[in-house]
């Protein structure tokens, strides 16, 4: 290798100040959103509302947790850890599973970056007796036994959140893309918005068919600017309760419970929760003001 060679190796392997500069330029928003130093007192206040309704407390998590993902606030996630183990006598291994679970699901909402600073960032802020006892086992990875259940479980989930439309709206995303629907239906519904059965899943978390879709509006709505996916995920969550598939897995609430969540009262509950988090955090990073820089 020549000289000439090796310099032009060696500056590949380094950036310019002013490239480096222009990555990390403030207007990009480059970080993570601070926690605000009123969340926890924000969180408090929510898990207080939600026992006044006699809410089960993975009803408010999940909206809180994917919420905090979607705004990029890591430093967010340990207070609602620690407000939430409280509201149920301590259990902090359970919380973090339970978290940890609605960030992994926030990747078919908000992509993979989020749930990947987020998780990370969690998982560090944890204290090691609650660390050394979190599950370690994957439960997704596919295998030729478990994609063709996985499919179905996928197609199933699918069904029941946009019935009757379920198969115009394969046929309209195709037309987008050939790949879209099939890369959503397999990757998303199969591959991860849809619980592995318990058998596989082994100590893991579940975030049932309720969160979820709850998860998916608390992601959406944050994010701002895609109306049209909040609503289909609103109406998501009540086709739950037209076709039952809710009683395979209530996520801990009654039947009562879940049909208010499903009900005009218990949606705006919902989306004014959500609202009430971007609010005190700074509003959405996915939507930034304006850029503030010489073009």
């Amino acid at each position: 290798m020549s000289q000439s060679q090796r310099s032009r190796k060696a500056n590949m392997s380094k950036l310019s100040a002013s490239l480096k500069a222009l990555v990390n330029a403030p207007f990009s928003r480059p970080g993570p959103l601070p926690a605000p130093g009123q969340v926890h007192d924000l969180f408090q206040s929510i898990a207080r509302d939600a026992s006044k309704r006699n809410l089960g407390v993975n009803s408010w998590l999940a909206i809180s947790t994917a919420t905090a993902f979607t705004l990029n606030s890591p430093d967010s996630l340990p207070v609602l850890h620690r407000v939430a183990s409280a509201e149920q006598n301590g259990a902090g291994v359970k919380t973090a599973e339970y978290m940890r679970e609605v960030g992994l699901k926030c990747i078919s909402f908000n992509g993979i970056p989020r749930s990947i600073n987020c998780l990370n960032a969690f998982y560090a802020s944890l204290p090691k007796d609650i660390t050394s006892q979190l599950y370690t086992v994957p439960s997704r990875k596919p295998t030729t036994q478990t994609l063709d259940a996985g499919l179905a479980r996928g197609r199933g989930l699918w069904d029941s959140v946009y019935r009757p439309f379920e198969d115009k709206l394969y046929e309209k995303l195709a037309l987008s893309h050939p790949d879209l629907p099939a890369y959503i239906l397999s990757h998303h519904y199969a591959g991860l918005l849809s619980d592995p059965p318990a058998a596989e899943r082994g100590e893991l978390a579940s975030v049932g068919r309720i969160h979820t879709s709850m998860v998916a509006i608390s992601c959406l709505r944050a994010q701002t600017g895609v109306g049209p996916q909040v609503l289909s995920h609103v109406f998501g969550l009540r086709k739950a309760i037209e076709d039952e598939s809710f009683r395979a897995d209530r996520d801990g609430e009654t039947e009562e419970n879940v049909k208010w969540l499903a009900s005009d009262e218990g949606s705006e509950w919902i989306l004014n929760t959500i609202d009430k988090i971007v609010e005190v955090m700074g509003g959405s990073t996915f939507a930034p003001a304006g850029r503030e820089a010489k073009l």
